[in-house]
């Protein structure tokens, strides 16, 4: 039975991926600040991803109660919302502490326990780390620079028997829309105002209508398992998986021109 680690575990995609991983025979230390709603198939340890000596604790409970980690998928995130203009240093830096900086915290407690293993660590990154979204601009940031970091890792990692991934989703049904962060000076004041109502009102109401993310703890599991994992995997709808191959392939004029029409972005009246 493999020991998997979850981080992100109490709602959304991680706790999906928990649940998953555990019917498929895992042994899964469900990672995260609070308890997910059912820990019956999954063994809860606190975490909070922004806290070395919280990391460093949880680690060694897990190592010491397992004997050894087989493999970490990092599913812990925020997002905030509201133009970069509004976006305050406070609040980008809270986006990124979570997102990015959570993510190497993570993984400098768990390569030493990957590498005594031959593990495999998961990094849950979004398709907003490869299209960059209006009014999401600092989150979108914060998974472009995951990406960038893994990307590395993966050459790092060569040869030491540890093999790492990005499973970037699109929208899917999870507590990301009631969760999320609007900036603190995204209100009426705000130049931007009734453009980012409009926008945000389309972030939800894809949200909404999404898939369950079941579909990605199974592209997860098919990372964790597969012979020869990929580096990166897309999980979502077709036009959004889609869209990243389109990002590369058509002229930017056209394809920002695309974008902000599903956006809703429109020129204010003069």
């Amino acid at each position: 039975m493999k020991t998997v680690v979850v981080t992100g575990a109490s709602s959304g995609i991680g706790h999906a991926c928990a649940v998953y991983l555990a019917s498929r025979g895992c042994r899964v230390f469900a990672v995260s600040r609070k308890p997910p709603p059912d820990t019956r198939a999954v063994t809860h340890v606190v975490m909070d991803v922004t806290s070395d000596a919280s990391v460093e604790h949880a680690f060694a409970t897990i190592a010491a109660e397992a004997g050894r980690i087989d493999a970490v998928v990092q599913s812990a995130g925020i997002g905030y919302a509201g133009a970069v203009e509004d976006t305050s240093v406070e609040e980008a830096r809270a986006q990124f502490e979570t997102n990015f900086f959570g993510a190497l915290r993570v993984s400098r407690w768990a390569l030493p326990e990957l590498r005594r293993s031959g593990g495999r660590m998961i990094f849950v990154s979004s398709i907003a780390g490869h299209i960059a979204l209006p009014f999401q601009g600092l989150y979108s940031a914060s998974k472009f620079a995951l990406e960038g970091m893994v990307e590395a890792m993966h050459h790092e990692l060569h040869g030491s028997g540890v093999a790492v991934s990005l499973v970037a989703p699109g929208d899917f049904r999870t507590g990301f829309t009631d969760n999320r962060r609007i900036v603190a000076a995204a209100g009426r004041s705000s130049a931007y105002a009734e453009q980012f109502d409009r926008t945000l009102q389309v972030f939800i109401a894809d949200e909404l209508a999404a898939a369950d993310p079941g579909e990605v703890a199974r592209v997860v599991h098919t990372a964790l398992t597969s012979g020869r994992p990929a580096l990166r995997y897309l999980v979502g709808a077709p036009l959004q998986r889609w869209a990243v191959v389109l990002k590369a392939i058509l002229p930017w004029r056209v394809f920002s021109a695309v974008l902000r029409a599903i956006y809703k972005i429109r020129k204010p009246p003069r």
